[in-house]
């Protein structure tokens, strides 16, 4: 039995306002083509089908013709999980309607727990594998709320929470895995140990939820999870899976390979696990500097020959607000004409402390970790301005960082 993995979709995403219509269907297209040339059984679909719980007219389209064009195919069943970006009400909508098509919807935590559980079966109705399809969990499902609980006490318990809910699946797969029947769950979460990007918006705050890769039950032979969209392992544990979004949902993706995971499945035991690259058709650029080092830069760019042309975010580091940035831009744009659209943005440079300076404030600190003293320093900056998007470029920074120490060790 051939399964094949992907994740956070989220159609209807724009960037900006731009549209990302073009691209989503472009994928589409190419995941009907794949369930057909690989013969794909199963679709395991792990969370964030949509960008927002309202997902527009354009979206439901997207996500409905492809439904129907899986029927095309030989892929049987299509198992679909919510996300934290999903509505639990519009995914569980027309739930009974797409069972009678082999399509699994599992919104939120059904009241009934063992609805999580899907077998699945060959054209012979023989058993093959049984899929828990465990959808993001949130506070209500894991955990109840407790006055006067510290920070640390309530990290605890979700973690704790999301733990219970894994391993209640024990009992009721012990059966299936006596018989030899290989047992795969999903998931829509931050395992700890996963490098993020921009563009994830975090499921707790700071990272409250991480769950360690060792901590999922051993019974299960893969899991596939969705909510970063960098496709990595977890703690390099080769059974536990990010597949990752199929586009680039932020420039902080551009130099990301998208891909989709199959795996296959022979006499109860997982024979095969493969990454397949999946076809850009839009590239994202990210450009960074002084307005005489971006204008070079820019000239430099080479026609990435897709079927859309680029997009390119522009960074321009200055002392002063420059009034005709874009107007300058646009008399560049002139002469690469496969690009289509930069995104400007204006970063301040910011004069650094004297020595001494530096040193004060880096005894006041001691006792603060990192994302605590970059935390201050936002709040200093920008008020009650949002720097969510900062944040999470810290966060990715620091990931990279603990991922490079490592690889040293």
């Amino acid at each position: 039995m051939k399964i094949l993995h992907t994740a956070d979709w989220h159609l209807g995403k724009k960037l900006e306002q731009c549209e990302r219509t073009e691209e989503h269907q472009h994928f589409l297209n190419w995941l009907i083509e794949k369930l057909k040339a690989e013969c794909i059984d199963v679709l395991i679909i792990a969370g964030d089908i949509f960008d927002t719980g309202s997902p527009s007219n354009t979206a439901l389209e997207l996500y409905y013709r492809f439904l129907r064009n899986v029927k095309d195919t030989c892929c049987r069943d299509v198992i679909i999980i919510g996300g934290n970006h999903d509505s639990i009400s519009t995914l569980n909508a027309p739930r009974e309607l797409l069972k009678f098509f082999n399509v699994y919807i599992v919104g939120g935590v059904p009241d009934e727990f063992t609805e999580q559980i899907i077998p699945v079966k060959d054209v012979s109705g023989k058993l093959q594998v049984v899929v828990c399809a465990v959808p993001f969990l949130r506070d209500k499902d894991i955990r109840l709320s407790v006055p006067g609980e510290t920070g640390a006490e309530r990290e605890a318990r979700i973690k704790q929470g999301i733990c219970d809910h894994y391993n209640r699946f024990k009992e009721h797969i012990a059966p299936y895995k006596a018989e030899g029947i290989p047992v795969i769950a999903t998931g829509h979460l931050f395992a700890a140990g996963a490098g993020t990007s921009d563009s994830e918006k975090e499921i707790h705050v700071g990272n409250l939820g991480q769950v360690c890769g060792d901590q999922f039950p051993e019974e299960f032979d893969y899991i596939a999870l969705g909510h970063i969209h960098r496709p990595q392992k977890v703690n390099k544990m080769d059974h536990i899976r990010y597949s990752g979004s199929p586009v680039p949902l932020s420039f902080s993706e551009s130099d990301d390979k998208k891909q989709v995971i199959i795996l296959e499945f022979e006499n109860g035991a997982m024979t095969r696990l493969e990454e397949h690259e999946i076809p850009s058709c839009r590239k994202l650029i990210r450009v960074r500097g002084s307005l005489d080092a971006v204008k070079s830069k820019l000239l430099l760019l080479e026609d990435a020959c897709l079927q859309y042309p680029s997009w390119v975010e522009v960074q321009v580091e200055t002392e002063a607000y420059i009034p005709d940035l874009e107007e300058q831009l646009e008399k560049i744009k002139v002469r690469i004409p496969f690009v289509e659209r930069f995104f400007c943005r204006q970063v301040r440079k910011i004069a650094l402390p004297d020595f001494a300076e530096q040193v004060d404030e880096g005894m006041t600190l001691m006792d603060l970790d990192p994302k605590a003293v970059f935390t201050k320093k936002c709040e200093i900056e920008f008020g009650d301005n949002d720097y969510s998007e900062l944040m999470a470029t810290f966060e990715e920074a620091m990931e990279r960082m603990r991922q490079l120490e490592e690889v040293k060790e």
